[in-house]
């Protein structure tokens, strides 16, 4: 897969941006991280997850039980970093991302440098339609779409939010009520991928270099 990147051509600032779109659960932030860790010096992590609103923000709109679903994101920030990304400033970009011990955003924790041509952003709705998401997917130089077997993402999403504090009954409840409806709709947007990836048994290993 690294070479799929590899050989993806260069814009003017010799920068190439890869985003991985994918349900909840799919292992696309698996993956985006295996990617950069492959491709090691140059290539740097971008999550779309950092750019939740924080609770207090989506209390004040009447969100915070629909934690995780496009309207609670800021895609345009999201688009303005990557914007900004593409045209390579030679200082370091700091980036947010997102605590799940503490399910909340946190700003600067990632470090992009100028010398970082390959830039691996993930996230669920990087393909969605609308100025604001649009505005994301205009900035990828390619668009790979995971897809993993329902039954296995469902029970990652459980555990994961066991993981983090939740009952097994209110993780069951937040996977049918949010996770679900979500990764229905982001299902529906896989044709809109340049490269759609099946990551049901897949394993992080050499096969990506």
């Amino acid at each position: 897969m690294t070479a799929l990147i590899r050989e993806l051509p260069r814009g003017t600032s010799g920068r190439v941006i890869v985003g991985i779109s994918g349900s909840p659960g799919s292992g696309k932030s698996t993956l985006a991280r295996a990617l950069v860790r492959a491709i090691g010096p140059g290539a740097a992590y971008l999550p779309m997850d950092g750019f939740h609103l924080a609770d207090e923000q989506l209390a004040r709109q009447g969100l915070l039980e629909r934690k995780g679903a496009p309207e609670t994101f800021d895609a345009f920030g999201y688009a303005r970093l990557l914007e900004t990304l593409r045209v390579r400033p030679q200082h370091t970009i700091y980036a947010p991302d997102f605590d799940r011990r503490l399910e909340q955003p946190l700003a600067g924790v990632s470090a992009i440098e100028p010398r970082d041509d390959i830039i691996v952003t993930e996230g669920n709705y990087l393909l969605l339609p609308g100025e604001a998401w649009s505005a994301v997917r205009r900035q990828l130089d390619t668009s790979w779409h995971v897809v993993t077997e329902s039954a296995l993402r469902q029970q990652r999403l459980i555990a994961r939010h066991e993981a983090f504090g939740k009952t097994p009954d209110a993780a069951r409840e937040w996977v049918r009520t949010v996770d679900e409806p979500n990764a229905r709709l982001i299902e529906t947007r896989e044709g809109a991928a340049d490269r759609i990836l099946d990551l049901t048994e897949w394993v992080p290993g050499p096969e990506l270099v």
